[in-house]
């Protein structure tokens, strides 16, 4: 099954630091919140998006299935 990446708007505080662990997914707006794509996280790829949901200082960032 396909894993996405989502934001919790609630949490998200826009320290970037997403965009910057995961750049072919995630890129900010020009207030410095993240975009996602929407694209499937290929499984080449899901250690690192793994790494960037634990990463992000507010845990905004969520991996899984959809």
């Amino acid at each position: 099954m396909d894993q996405h990446i989502t934001i919790d708007w609630t949490s998200c505080q826009g320290h970037g630091l997403c965009a910057e662990l995961l750049p072919e997914h995630i890129t900010l707006d020009e207030w410095g919140y993240p975009l996602v794509d929407g694209r499937p996280i290929p499984p080449r790829t899901r250690k690192r998006a793994r790494g960037a949901a634990a990463d992000c200082p507010v845990l905004a960032l969520k991996l899984g299935q959809v």
